[in-house]
C-alpha cells in the first residue's frame, strides 16, 4: 500500500478533520482514508428504475396518481418498423 504525508494543514481543516473523525468513532488518518475511498471510488451506476422512483417521490405522485396514468396510457401494441417496403 502506497504512503503519503500531508504537510501545511491549515489548523481549522485539522481541528474538522479531528472532529469529524471523533463522530465517526475512528481515527484522523482512518477519516482521511475513508474521505478519499469516497471522493475517488466511482459511484454504483443509477438503474433507471431507482431514478424514475426518486423522480416520481420528489414530484409527490401518489399510487393514485400512477393509476390515472396507467388508465390513460396508450395500450395499442407497437408495430415494428419494416424497411423493405
Amino acid at each position: 500500500m502506497g504512503m503519503m504525508t500531508i504537510r501545511n494543514i491549515p489548523d481549522e481543516i485539522h481541528k474538522g478533520l479531528r472532529e469529524r473523525a471523533r463522530r465517526n468513532k475512528r481515527s484522523a488518518e482512518a477519516e482521511v482514508r475513508a474521505i478519499l475511498e469516497e471522493t475517488i471510488q466511482p459511484q454504483a451506476p443509477l438503474r433507471m428504475g431507482d431514478a424514475l422512483a426518486e423522480l416520481g417521490r420528489k414530484a409527490g405522485l401518489s399510487d393514485e396518481d400512477w393509476e390515472a396514468i396507467a388508465n390513460i396510457r396508450d395500450k395499442t401494441p407497437t408495430v415494428p418498423m419494416r424497411f423493405d417496403e
